[in-house]
């Protein structure tokens, strides 16, 4: 089967513009078995997706293990691996479910931005996933959101250091791009001010809900040929469930949706209803209609999983659709929509 493939900013990698994030192969929210894992990454394979994305975070090693197990056999040339630097696992006493993580692996995540800590990182990284080649490193989870009042002094460190010893390691052909994989779009362009990035891992903002990235970073970015991959295209699902169960509470940016965001995916679903389109299919869609988006990577946890998600990506969505939700001032007015995939 062909999949659309696209380069990842001046680099020499091309990726599926559908990816595989492994953030559920380390048991997020619930555990799964080996065999389970496994079996997701080779249905990804044989579908044409050629994307994996992992990281430490995700059960503590676990994620990396099994990404690594299952694409061992591969030959390195057929895939783009990316995985993240940032944090340093240490050793603890026993397993325990954190960090909505049930992982067996009895490890806690430290960060560290500074230079060894990265080179650290990443020599672990190497040693879990047991492959010959990581092609995009991210720093992970940088950023005012995540850290809070530390987001200074850390964002010093993490430039002065971490992209130093990055930018090493991409010198030196060790890694073939470089990024930040974060959940907001500020520190990214904050980030642009500093170093040379190749790529951004940008979970859940800019989807069919959020698009304010659009107004200064996103052109950054195409002026800067640096490009973007879309993680979180369902905004931590509600843009998958839609808002009209009766037996859930949807939920938004890790959290239950407020009361303004499930208005707008009503108003959102109901028009996918009126055309007959999947809403899933249109949030996978409609970011790679940004010239600077290059790929969406939702989670994937089974290879039931990737063939509907496969199915939703291929939809073929009509125009009038995307019109109706101009019309409705449910997308930012600077907002490109996807070319027609009908005929």
């Amino acid at each position: 089967m062909m999949v659309n493939k696209r380069q990842i900013g001046r680099t020499s990698l091309a990726v599926s513009e559908l990816g595989f994030g492994a953030a559920t192969l380390g048991n997020l929210y619930h555990p799964m078995s080996d065999e389970n894992a496994r079996g997701a990454i080779d249905k990804a394979l044989e579908k044409g997706l050629n994307q994996f994305d992992t990281a430490p975070y995700y059960g503590f090693g676990l994620s990396e293990r099994r990404v690594g197990d299952a694409l061992r056999n591969v030959p390195s040339s057929t895939y783009v691996l990316s995985t993240k630097v940032g944090r340093i696992l240490n050793s603890c006493e026993k397993a325990t479910d954190k960090y909505g993580f049930c992982s067996p692996m009895p490890f806690e995540p430290v960060y560290d931005y500074s230079y060894d800590g990265i080179m650290r990182s990443y020599e672990h990284s190497i040693q879990r996933l047991g492959l010959p080649k990581i092609d995009i490193l991210y720093m992970h989870d940088i950023g005012r959101v995540t850290h809070g009042d530390n987001h200074e002094r850390l964002f010093r460190i993490a430039m002065e250091g971490g992209y130093k010893a990055m930018d090493a390691l991409r010198s030196q052909g060790l890694v073939s791009a470089i990024g930040l994989g974060v959940n907001e779009w500020e520190v990214c362009e904050q980030a642009m001010d500093y170093g040379d990035f190749d790529c951004f891992l940008l979970a859940g903002r800019y989807t069919l809900l959020e698009q304010r990235a659009l107004e200064t970073f996103l052109p950054r970015c195409v002026e800067r040929q640096t490009s973007i991959v879309l993680g979180g295209p369902y905004n931590s699902g509600i843009l998958a469930t839609g808002v009209k169960r009766d037996d859930m509470v949807p939920n938004y940016n890790y959290a239950p949706a407020p009361k303004q965001i499930i208005e707008k995916v009503a108003h959102i679903e109901a028009l996918c209803e009126e055309f007959g389109v999947p809403l899933a299919s249109a949030a996978l869609q409609f970011p790679l209609a940004h010239p600077a988006v290059v790929s969406v990577i939702p989670g994937l946890s089974s290879p039931h999983r990737v063939e509907t998600t496969v199915e939703q990506m291929q939809f073929r969505i009509p125009d009038a659709f995307w019109r109706a939700l101009q019309a409705a001032e449910l997308l930012h007015p600077q907002a490109p929509v996807p070319a027609s995939r009908e005929g």
